[in-house]
């Protein structure tokens, strides 16, 4: 008999047929009842076993975590919490679990512990939760992308360019460690390297990005990205994935609708499509709130935040309007910031972006025309010489979530930007043709993955919104 899903048969009425589902034993009460589930929902369907009739040397191995492949009726459930149940007629275990060294018990375990069985944590109905979310909004934005006419580009993983011009990367070498060839200066010789020249894993995707924009119209990236931050802090990863769409001839404004109407479509599509996994977290969410002092809750649920950034408009602040609401806040009059504002030209902290959307707006706020000096090269100079057609958008909670900017199309002020940045010309000759031949204006933005997965499933560390964490000292699995 074919295998069918739990998620099927939790919807299905067509009771008293027989059905086989397989699946990890959640619980075993009583040696009775078995709570198995597959993956399928963050449901599990009760088993009910027959004890007498059931071989006892069965019985002894159904324990938590065991593969297991049942057969029987279904039928309407008798008891609360589901609506079906399966009788048994048949069970088989297809793999066993020792319960004395099976790490996930069927009780709660800190994040932190969990981390370090991160190949078993999906077990958890938190991180199944987590993971089918992931999964969903991963969908959603390939399908809003292909519907508004993008093309998907897979652009390199390896690079010759610091797009960021962070200077924080990873060097892919087969060079010798122990003994690299040096050249007569006595610095090691990248010309004997794999790829002749010093390459690193990319940060972003977006300079090849925008050499295809310039020939196909609307292009997206959705790949990894790595940096070699060394921050062991909650919102940050060594390695993580980008989405970053690049338009030709959408100028700022038009950067920041298509921002906006693409957030919000991909949060409205798992609003409809992941009812379950939404309410576990949502109750998961504000049981955790309850555990925090009273003024550091949240005054909304995760599905009121899913809900306020769809149903508001995004407001549309200037850096420099920014600045004076923030210098005259109480907050920074009476020294509660981590960092005060004192004089335009601040590089703004996650502590400013939600006090501007949590206390000051009371919406989602896109921040625009950075100054120059903080923002990359490649963001198209304004005519006050002094800032940028940069653009921020920021969340409740979470502060940063889509960066982006008008790019500088005009080939002179590019290159005054780059010799300004320090950045090797003939490093980006490729990137400058696209502003020799045929250059026109257009706009980009990037938005970490992981921060919107982690804005969608309410969790606290970006460490629990992706299957296995890269951070410092940490490559394990």
């Amino acid at each position: 008999m074919n295998r069918i899903s739990i998620a099927e048969l939790l919807v299905s009425d067509n009771y008293l047929h027989e059905v086989t589902v397989k699946g990890w034993v959640r619980t075993f009460r009583s040696n009775r009842f078995i709570a198995l589930n597959d993956g399928s929902t963050i449901k599990n369907i009760q088993c009910v076993i027959d004890f007498e009739k059931t071989d006892p040397s069965i019985i002894k191995r159904i324990t938590t975590g065991a593969a297991l492949s049942i057969t029987g009726l279904l039928a309407e459930s008798v008891g609360a919490g589901q609506s079906v149940e399966i009788q048994v007629s048949k069970i088989e275990v297809l793999g066993d679990s020792n319960p004395e060294k099976y790490p996930i018990q069927p009780k709660k375990h800190s994040f932190e512990f969990l981390r370090e069985q991160a190949h078993l944590r999906i077990r958890t109905n938190t991180f199944s939760a987590v993971m089918r979310l992931r999964s969903a909004l991963s969908f959603a934005i390939h399908d809003y992308f292909t519907k508004n006419g993008f093309y998907n580009v897979h652009t390199p993983i390896i690079t010759g360019s610091d797009a960021e011009g962070a200077g924080e990367m990873f060097r892919v070498s087969t060079l010798n460690p122990m003994n690299p060839p040096k050249n007569e200066a006595g610095e090691i010789d990248f010309t004997q390297d794999f790829f002749g020249k010093e390459t690193n894993l990319t940060v972003s995707g977006q300079l090849e990005a925008e050499t295809y924009a310039m020939a196909l119209g609307k292009v997206y990236t959705f790949g990894p990205t790595f940096r070699a931050e060394n921050s062991n802090t909650s919102r940050h990863l060594a390695e993580f994935w980008m989405i970053e769409p690049e338009v030709a001839f959408n100028n700022l404004d038009a950067n920041m609708d298509l921002a906006e109407d693409f957030i919000k479509s991909v949060l409205k599509y798992i609003l409809e499509n992941c009812k379950d996994d939404l309410d576990f977290l949502n109750q998961r969410f504000l049981d955790e709130e309850k555990t925090k002092p009273a003024n550091q809750r949240s005054e909304m649920s995760l599905l009121e935040k899913l809900n306020f950034v769809i149903e508001n408009n995004f407001k549309r602040v200037s850096y420099t309007e920014a600045i004076e609401i923030l210098k005259n806040s109480k907050p920074n009059k009476k020294k509660k910031f981590q960092y005060l504002i004192t004089e335009w030209g601040a590089d703004l902290q996650s502590e400013h972006e939600r006090f501007l959307v949590e206390t000051h707006f009371k919406c989602p706020v896109i921040l625009f025309d950075y100054p120059a000096k903080i923002k990359a090269f490649y963001m198209r100079l304004n005519e006050d010489g002094k800032t940028v057609r940069a653009m921020d958008v920021l969340f409740p909670g979470i502060g940063e979530i889509v960066g982006g900017s008008q790019r500088e199309e005009r080939l002179d002020v590019l290159l005054e930007k780059i010799k300004t940045f320090e950045i090797d010309e003939k490093e980006l000759w490729w990137y400058l043709d696209t502003r020799r031949f045929g250059t026109a204006i257009h706009s980009g933005f990037g938005l970490g993955f992981e921060r919107l997965v982690q804005f969608a499933t309410g969790m606290g560390n970006i460490r629990d919104v992706i299957p296995f964490p890269r951070t410092p000292q940490n490559a394990e699995f």
